[in-house]
């Protein structure tokens, strides 16, 4: 229950309540977004070489924290869609926008993931 403020109490039954609802934000993507589909295999097959491959642990956090950031950025799109679509489904330019800046975000942080797989690993590759 909220106090006078608005505030609703902390401690572990919120941290719960908050994983439970995190974990059904996940399924929902899982279901309704083909392309979280799609990256969530590509963060399956690619995470496990990136912490395999990263010679120091700093290379390993970023050649999987780069694939995470992909993840959050298309969960965020996916929500930006949901509520656009809630709103209707007519042309208006202001929901274009907001669509196409959603979907630029997540190809903003793969070109990320792909620059640092490029930096981190193509010297190995191509130089050695």
């Amino acid at each position: 229950m909220a106090d006078k403020f608005g505030h609703l109490p902390r401690g572990p039954g919120r941290v719960l309540k908050a994983a439970k609802w995190s974990i059904q934000g996940l399924a929902a993507a899982w279901l309704h977004e083909s392309s979280f589909r799609l990256e969530v295999c590509l963060f399956v097959v690619l995470a496990p070489m990136g912490i395999w491959l990263g010679q120091t642990p700093v290379e390993q956090v970023l050649l999987v924290g780069v694939l995470i950031l992909v993840l959050a950025a298309e969960l965020l799109n996916s929500a930006i869609e949901a509520v656009i679509e809630r709103f209707g489904n007519e042309l208006h330019d202001l929901a274009g926008r907001a669509k196409d800046m959603g979907s630029a975000a997540v190809f903003v942080l793969m070109m990320n993931a792909l620059l640092a797989w490029g930096l981190i690993l193509g010297p190995r590759l191509f130089f050695t």
